[in-house]
């Protein structure tokens, strides 16, 4: 089954130092952008990340310093991974939770805006674990019937994970072909941020869902205790958090100026 789109539609893969978000780097991205009309267009490119790739992390994914010396750092080829994904919805496996906000971290390093309004994001891990608990490797020998060969490049992880999305949607009839709905379907609790510091209400207003300000209102905490947005924009956050800090903010000042 080919994807019903109304807009292009970005599957991307990392492959990274590490698997924290703030302090961890790109050292391969791969995407495949799909069209309405059904044309592809693939980008893949090792980056250096300007950081030591742990042993441990080389014996994942295979790639080593040594493989990246001589590869662009991630600033210089920012512009060209967001003029690619800049009209586009995401996807991915385990996107949401690792690949979109590390992704996001690494716009803002390299001074590109970067942010998830105007778009869906799918992740199709979360509709295989929803459907059927497994690995990406199981779900493309569970659905496709095929072995993921080379498993944990980014362009094979990649090209693995749009196939498995079109075959789920021939298994599950409840799988709508219309990419808000498959975007809704492979979320889970929303947050205003990518690393889940900032949530909402039950009337969707954006609260801190961590430590001792939890549960109170953002703008309330950064009315009343002003050093505590200093200590947040110091801190070891995310830059996406910080930059959703800041915007709520704005948004209050502007908002005592009406």
């Amino acid at each position: 089954m080919q994807l019903n789109l109304t807009k292009p539609i970005c599957f991307f893969d990392l492959e990274t130092t590490g698997i924290n978000i703030t302090n961890d780097r790109i050292v391969e991205i791969s995407i495949l952008k799909v069209y309405p009309n059904g044309k592809e267009e693939t980008y893949t490119q090792r980056v250096n990340p300007t950081i030591p790739i742990p042993p441990q992390v080389t014996q994942v994914h295979g790639i080593s310093d040594a493989d990246v010396a001589d590869k662009p750092t991630f600033k210089e080829i920012a512009k060209d991974v967001n003029n690619m994904i800049k009209d586009s919805d995401l996807g991915g496996f385990n996107s949401n939770r690792f690949d979109i906000p590390l992704l996001a971290e690494e716009m803002l390093r390299a001074d590109v805006d970067f942010d998830m309004k105007n778009r869906q994001s799918i992740d199709v891990q979360t509709i295989f674990h929803k459907m059927e608990q497994r690995t990406l490797s199981a779900a493309y020998k569970f659905y496709c019937d095929k072995n993921l060969e080379d498993a944990h490049s980014a362009e094979a992880d990649t090209m693995a994970t749009y196939e498995v999305l079109k075959a789920q949607l021939d298994q599950y009839n409840e799988l709508e072909n219309d990419a808000k709905f498959l975007a809704e379907f492979s979320s889970r609790r929303k947050y205003a941020d990518f690393a889940g510091f900032i949530g909402y209400t039950k009337d969707g207003e954006e609260c801190f869902s961590f430590g001792k300000h939890k549960g109170k209102l953002v703008t309330e905490v950064l009315e009343h205790e002003p050093g505590y947005f200093g200590w947040l924009l110091n801190a070891d956050f995310p830059l996406y958090t910080k930059k959703v800090l800041t915007s709520i903010k704005l948004r209050s000042l502007n908002n005592k100026l009406l």
